[in-house]
């Protein structure tokens, strides 16, 4: 250990612009054993880590950087899983660059951070090689059953608690595919789809039961679940979009990006895409201009790319310092074309009946908002038009109206939709009804679904014995 001052950071090897900017492939490479160990050996093993503190998870990093040092891996693998239910999905997809690899002591000294996610991938994507990762055997089952509405990150990780201590899980959900936005709404560029189907499989082998193209209020009630299970856990995500109300609005051509991204993910299955085919949520061959800044529009920008559009830009009302995707993830979009447009924000749209182009008006920034961020600011008389055929709105997600949906008017929700529940439990005001992840936080990190649902299961479990004990005295 303590290498650091010897070895220089390195990542995995990124496959060139040109090359993987043709396909859906993912864009790094497997870090090789040594090169694993040696990226490991420069963990300074520091008194107060910082890394595991700025985990939503506080997973055990200095002790499985080390362990990976000493080329133990199976051991390594053991203390990653025993915080994180889905170790390489988080090393793939997790901004690293804000959470643990961005408050690496020795990235605050200049040594440059330990490359924690690569090796959180390369510990995991080995485990699964090497047939450590195995289905779920409770130790003793229980009697007591928990459905999960939502198979997203939040309700699959519910599920592995859950089923490890032998209660009884199902799982409803309204896609054809448990997974939630890991398979619909990610690209495979970051998260190929095989990762996540082999811990869905991991789920179903263990004993937990799914029960998909299920949409409650309509083929199941809200009060059939309550009545069919001891407890359960509300993980539906935030899948409504937000939208833009502004001249031109209506125009063909512009879409939601969770449209253009679940169209993609689906053509990558094999599946029929209508609208796909039909060239609606396809951008090969067009100029497309993207409207928001987050980890969505910079997923809609490189899929783009990837489709065959003849130019990609992204327009963003802030500038790059401030944008609140992951500056890794822009990074990577430059060198694949995208063309970014920064304090840039739209002000109608083109065209009569297909969008021809978005009116676009300058920003500036002015002085902070109520979040501490600088204010954007519209600089007068400086309006152009930016040529699209296509235009997606990436503006992030609200929740759905579920207690109008359900026929839940006592469901409580907060003024913004989302579901009023504890954040160390998940418990809600309707006894024996949780609620974790995006439904309650609002659009959020996939890595503070898996913590909602894991801590929600843990607490739901203490519930069950706590009754069990009763019953028995």
């Amino acid at each position: 250990m303590l290498k650091f001052v010897k070895i220089d950071r390195d990542m995995p090897t990124k496959r060139d612009a040109d090359e993987r900017s043709t396909d859906f492939d993912e864009i790094y490479a497997e870090f090789a054993a040594t090169k694993a160990r040696e990226q490991a050996s420069r963990c300074s093993q520091c008194g107060v880590p910082y890394c595991q503190t700025h985990c939503p998870l506080h997973n055990n990093i200095p002790d499985w950087l080390y362990l990976t040092a000493e080329g133990r891996l199976q051991e390594a693998y053991e203390v990653s899983q025993s915080t994180n239910t889905f170790p390489e999905i988080c090393g793939r997809i997790c901004p690293q660059d804000r959470l643990c690899e961005g408050n690496c002591v020795i990235e605050s000294s200049g040594h440059g951070t330990v490359t924690i996610g690569s090796v959180e991938k390369y510990i995991t994507d080995t485990a699964w090689e090497n047939g450590w990762v195995k289905p779920i055997v409770p130790a003793q089952e229980r009697a007591e059953s928990v459905g999960i509405i939502g198979a997203g990150p939040g309700g699959l990780a519910a599920a592995d608690v859950l089923r490890r201590a032998g209660v009884q899980v199902t799982i409803y959900d309204s896609y054809d595919r448990a997974g939630g936005l890991l398979i619909y709404g990610i690209p495979s560029f970051k998260l190929e789809k095989d990762v996540v189907m082999r811990r869905n499989d991991q789920l179903a082998q263990g004993g937990v039961t799914f029960v998909l193209n299920c949409s409650v209020g309509q083929d199941v009630s809200f009060d059939e679940l309550r009545a069919r299970h001891d407890a359960v856990i509300i993980a539906t995500g935030v899948y409504k979009s937000r939208d833009l109300s502004m001249p031109g609005s209506g125009a063909k051509g512009i879409e939601k990006a969770i449209d253009f991204l679940t169209a993609s993910n689906r053509k990558s299955f094999g599946d029929d895409v209508p609208a796909y085919d039909s060239g609606q949520l396809n951008a090969k061959g067009k100029s497309v201009v993207v409207i928001g800044g987050g980890d969505t529009a910079m997923d809609c920008v490189r899929t783009s790319i990837r489709q065959g559009a003849t130019s990609v830009k992204c327009l963003y009302r802030r500038d790059r310092a401030n944008m609140p995707g992951s500056l890794r993830e822009v990074q990577n979009a430059e060198e694949e074309g995208v063309v970014f447009k920064w304090l840039r924000a739209p002000k109608g749209f083109v065209g009569s009946d297909d969008v021809t182009g978005v009116m676009v008006q300058k920003m500036r920034l002015g002085a902070p908002d109520v979040s501490g961020r600088q204010a954007p600011e519209v600089i007068e008389g400086e309006d152009y038009v930016e040529e699209a055929d296509l235009v997606i709105k990436a503006l992030g997600f609200e929740p759905e109206d579920l207690p109008t949906l359900w026929d839940q008017p006592d469901l409580p929700v907060t003024r913004w939709g989302t579901i009023k529940a504890e954040f160390t439990s998940g418990a809600t005001a309707m006894p024996g009804v949780y609620a974790v992840g995006d439904i309650v936080r609002g659009a959020s990190l996939v890595v503070w679904a898996i913590k909602d649902g894991r801590d929600c299961a843990e607490a739901i479990v203490e519930q069950f014995k706590s009754v069990s004990k009763i019953a028995a005295e």
